[in-house]
């Protein structure tokens, strides 16, 4: 079980099935990949968030001129997509454009598999009970359902819901539409349009798909608001980084000082800090996860205008870290240990 961002199961597949699923992906890759249109950007090469997140801010630029017109924008969800798909119709896509025997029969095994009945749990067994009952794949019938966590689950995605990407370029003419997952997002200049869109799109999930917009997650504004776009707050003349990101990076610090309070240094008269004895060093496993914890936060503000931000945190949340790490250069871009650290903490082991 997994909480961030929202509570769900995971199935992580043993090691020697995810090489298996590779092999899959392999194959299936270079078949579907001139299919998927150019607005599709997850589990694809050379694509990801950061790609939509820039793309959307051009077509942003785009549509409004330069910010000299007004825009809207519709948000939409599917409620519950990984656990409603339908097995039957993702294989049948599927089908229709491989035919090599050996593919399709393992595409059929792997697709048509339960995790259910053959798994071993692990995590906090109490967060079971927080999962609400349709977004669990121990509650839905064997005919649907893919399993968070796998490399084929992703891909998979992108097929079934190519079809809705190609409903809504080819059928419905939207110039600025754009996928992640289960995540869409259409512009127009037209508000009664995108109204006219969504209704169209819940139709067509439900008849070919047998899906539906989310009924809670549909957000429709005018651009010049806030885009709440895959963890960035874009806005007319900057991108910025969701608060919910901020807030959970502060909580990793504030257990990461709680931590390192255990490892006090110690500083000379004039308060020059004194790197601690090797036994008082964190082992360097520790120093090491953190570091790459800090650095991956920071790599996703380094997509966003987000230096305050990150001084902010440096001057004021990283506190007894410090004492072991320093920026990389003035920018934040990323994180170091101090030097003497690594030889110190080799010394002590």
């Amino acid at each position: 079980m997994v909480q961030e961002p929202n509570t769900r199961e995971v199935f992580a597949a043993a090691f020697r099935d995810r090489v298996v699923h590779h092999l899959l992906y392999n194959f299936l890759q270079p078949v579907f990949e001139p299919k998927f249109i150019y607005g599709s950007y997850a589990c694809r090469n050379n694509k990801g968030i950061h790609a939509s997140v820039a793309d959307l801010q051009s077509c942003l630029l785009k549509i409004t001129r330069n910010r000299s017109r007004t825009a809207y924008f519709i948000h939409l969800d599917i409620k519950a997509f990984f656990v409603a798909l339908k097995k039957d119709i993702l294989f049948a896509l599927i089908t229709k454009q491989v035919k090599n025997p050996e593919i399709i029969w393992l595409t059929k095994l792997i697709i048509f598999s339960d995790p259910v009945e053959n798994f071993k749990m692990k995590g906090d067994k109490s967060l079971f009970a927080k999962i609400p009952y349709h977004k669990s794949l121990f509650h839905v019938p064997k005919t649907q359902g893919l399993p968070i966590g796998n490399l084929t689950s992703q891909f998979f995605a992108n097929v079934y819901l190519n079809e809705l990407d190609q409903f809504a370029k080819h059928r419905l003419k939207s110039k600025y539409y754009l996928r992640y997952v289960d995540d869409f997002l259409l512009l127009s200049t037209n508000k009664g349009q995108l109204i006219e869109w969504r209704d169209k799109i819940g139709s067509f999930l439900k008849e070919r798909l047998e899906l539906e917009i989310h009924p809670n997650k549909q957000i429709l504004e005018a651009t010049n608001k806030d885009i709440d776009w895959l963890g960035y707050i874009i806005k007319p003349n900057c991108v910025l980084v969701r608060k919910r990101s901020v807030k959970v990076f502060k909580r990793k610090l504030f257990r990461f000082n709680q931590i390192l309070a255990k490892y006090p240094a110690s500083a000379d008269q004039t308060g020059q800090l004194l790197l601690p004895f090797p036994e008082d060093l964190p082992p360097l496993e520790l120093l090491e996860k953190i570091l790459a914890t800090v650095n991956s936060y920071f790599g996703l503000f380094l997509h966003a205008d987000s230096y305050n931000l990150k001084k902010h945190l440096w001057d004021k949340h990283f506190c007894l870290l410090q004492k072991y790490l320093e920026p990389a250069d003035s920018g934040f871009s990323s994180f170091r240990k101090k030097s003497g650290i690594a030889a110190k903490t080799s010394a002590s082991r």
